[in-house]
Parts: structure tokens; C-alpha cells; sequence
């Protein structure tokens, strides 16, 4: 792990210079590039840096705990239990750091909310998810953008596709996709009967042209008019566009924006962000044991979690965690949900590199 670390310092120090580089700065995305690396190192090389200070403090009481001066010796061991606690946490912080991170987790994220079984109360529980990760968004001043929407019925969805703009927000979000299960009274139900209804939650990194490239020849583009809602423009003016990837049958459709253009390069962002996804999820699938070592793989067949509103109980199935307080959880607060499934996966992940 040591000899790791220092390699890292030495990438750090050098990346450090190369900004300082005269010929380096006059190129600007070289200059982004280095940035985001070292960005990306900074915290296990202070963390590492941090241990050494310690380490070097610690031997000095252990040293001071065998002088001769009773008053000494007191302080020494004094110290050395002060230095001893910080230097074991720091070495489990840096085992943490060094663990292998997803590359996207910085990125800004486009989630799909669908409804699935259950009809018209699938499809509220549609609108009650956009809703909790809404709120969730705006605690975090994160600001989301709506790229696509299918209402159905009053008040539900189904299907709305939007965007949420925010450092970390793919590391936070991943975790959210997945089927999600309602269990409840709908207000239609004239016996009181439970029903159980779902709705599946796909959480896709954003990517940009450099990182995807479309072969253009290969997607079909549809215009055509927006349904629903929307004032005469959307009536009377075909501003709706979908795109089909001939090669993947990925489609994609943004219907939202009155101007045809920003429907275009909506449909384009997500577009690039599913034919992303879909080979991240190959890679991952080919390396053996990648996808049984993680607390949960985020595919949409997966059932995740359970909202029971008889019982005012939320479960997460990956990791057997009840939360209550139905309420609080859909105005946004899965904070501590989130915080739970991270810390299990970091676990397992630190278990399997023993």
C-alpha cells in the first residue's frame, strides 16, 4: 500500500509542476485534464501526508514515554494514546481512498423514472419519486432540468426523464437505480385494500461528445408534435424529436422545450449518456465477479427498495435496512438511505481486496 501511495505523491508532485508549465498552460483542455487528475488525487496524497506527520509524532512519544523523568513519561504515553487513534484512523481512511473509484461519480447524472406495474398508481408513484429526488436536489442546491415527460392520469407519469446538475452527483444518485415498490391504500380503492405498485429509476453519468461518439448515419431522427400540454406553440408546431440507435435500439424522446433545437440537444445528451451506460455495464460484466462483489448492481430488474405506507416503513432489500417515517423520506430526506447502501459497498469492496 506504501509504495502505492508513494507513486501517488510523485503523480501528484509532478501533475502540480505541469501547472506551473508554461507550454502546458497555453493548452486549455490539458490544463482541465491535469486539474481533474490531480483533483482526483489530492485527498488520498494529504491523508498520506498527514500519516507520515503522525507516524513521526508518534514515535517521538514512544521515545519520550521511556525517559527517566516520571513527568515525562506521563506526557509520552499521554501523547502516543493522542497519536495512536488518529494514526489507525488514517490508515483506514487511506485504504478507503486507495479503493478503485468509478470514474463517473463526479458527473453530473440524467435519471429515467418509469412507471411499471400498478397503472394509473404506478404512475403516481412515479411523480412521488421525481418529487423525493426533487427535494433531495434542492437541499443539495443541486438544480435539476426536466428533459422529457409522459404524464398520465391526474398528476402521475409515465415516464419523466431530467437532468441534475451538481459535483458528486452521480456517486450519490447511482445508488437510487433500481425498481422501487409502493405499497399502499390508493385514493380510487373503495374497500381500503393495499395495493402493490412499482416504478423503476435509471441513474445515467453524463457524458460529452468527445467521450461517445455517435455515428449519425445510424440514428433514425423523427420530428414530429408534442402531446399533452403545452400552449398552441406545442400544438400547432412539430418540436418533439426522437432519435432511434439503430445498433443499440436505444430510443430516446424530448418533447418538453417549445424549440425544436433544444429538444434536439436534449435527446442527443441523453442519447450519449444510455449508449455510455450501456458500455460501462459491458465492461463490468466481462470482469469476473465485479457485479456479485457490489452491494447492488443498479440494473432496473433489481428491486431495491420497499415504501410502505400502512407501516410508514421504507426498506432497502440490498442491505436488510428499515427506515420509518414515510413523510420525511419523500420530502427529500434519503440522505441517511444513501449513506447506509455507499458504506456497505465500500465494505465489501475493502473486504475483497482483503
Amino acid at each position: 500500500m506504501f509504495e502505492r501511495l508513494r507513486e501517488i505523491e510523485a503523480r501528484y508532485e509532478e501533475l502540480t509542476r505541469l501547472l506551473s508549465d508554461p507550454d502546458v498552460l497555453v493548452d486549455h483542455r490539458r490544463v482541465e485534464e491535469i486539474g481533474r487528475e490531480r483533483a482526483g488525487i489530492e485527498e488520498v496524497v494529504r491523508l498520506y501526508r498527514r500519516y507520515r506527520e503522525v507516524e513521526e509524532s508518534l514515535a517521538e512519544a514512544r521515545v519520550l514515554a521511556q525517559d527517566s523523568d516520571a513527568e515525562m513519561r506521563a506526557l509520552g504515553h499521554e501523547e502516543m494514546a493522542r497519536f495512536e487513534g488518529e494514526w489507525a484512523s488514517l490508515e483506514a481512511a487511506m485504504k478507503v481512498a486507495l479503493l478503485p473509484k468509478d470514474p463517473a461519480d463526479e458527473r453530473d447524472v440524467i435519471v429515467e423514472i418509469r412507471a411499471g406495474t400498478g397503472g394509473d398508481e404506478a404512475a403516481l408513484f412515479a411523480a412521488d419519486l421525481f418529487k423525493m429526488y426533487s427535494r433531495y436536489a434542492e437541499r443539495r442546491r443541486w438544480p435539476i432540468e426536466v428533459l422529457n415527460t409522459s404524464a398520465a392520469g391526474p398528476g402521475g407519469y409515465r415516464e419523466i426523464v431530467f437532468e441534475v446538475h451538481g459535483k458528486g452527483a452521480y456517486s450519490r444518485l447511482k445508488f437510487e437505480s433500481g425498481v422501487h415498490r409502493v405499497q399502499r391504500v390508493p385514493a380510487t380503492e373503495a374497500q381500503g385494500r393495499i395495493h402493490t405498485s412499482t416504478a423503476t429509476v435509471a441513474v445515467l453519468p453524463e457524458v460529452d461528445e468527445v467521450e461517445v461518439a455517435i455515428n449519425w448515419n445510424d440514428v433514425r431522427i423523427d420530428i414530429f408534435h408534442s402531446g399533452g400540454a403545452g400552449g398552441q406553440n406545442v400544438n400547432k408546431v412539430a418540436t418533439a424529436v426522437r432519435m432511434t440507435h439503430a445498433p443499440t435500439g436505444i430510443v430516446v424522446q424530448c418533447q418538453d422545450e417549445r424549440s425544436q433545437a433544444k429538444n434536439r440537444a436534449k435527446a442527443e445528451a441523453v442519447l450519449r449518456a444510455r449508449i455510455y451506460e450501456l458500455e460501462r455495464a459491458k465492461a463490468a460484466a466481462s470482469e469476473a465477479g465485479n457485479r456479485k462483489a457490489q452491494v447492488g448492481t443498479g440494473e432496473r430488474s433489481e428491486k431495491i427498495r420497499t415504501y410502505n405506507f400502512p407501516q410508514d416503513r421504507v426498506t432497502d432489500h440490498r442491505i436488510n435496512l428499515t427506515v420509518h417515517s414515510m413523510p420525511r423520506i419523500l420530502d427529500g430526506e434519503i440522505e441517511g438511505l444513501i449513506d447506509a447502501v455507499a458504506v456497505a459497498e465500500q465494505a465489501e469492496a475493502l473486504a475483497a481486496v482483503g
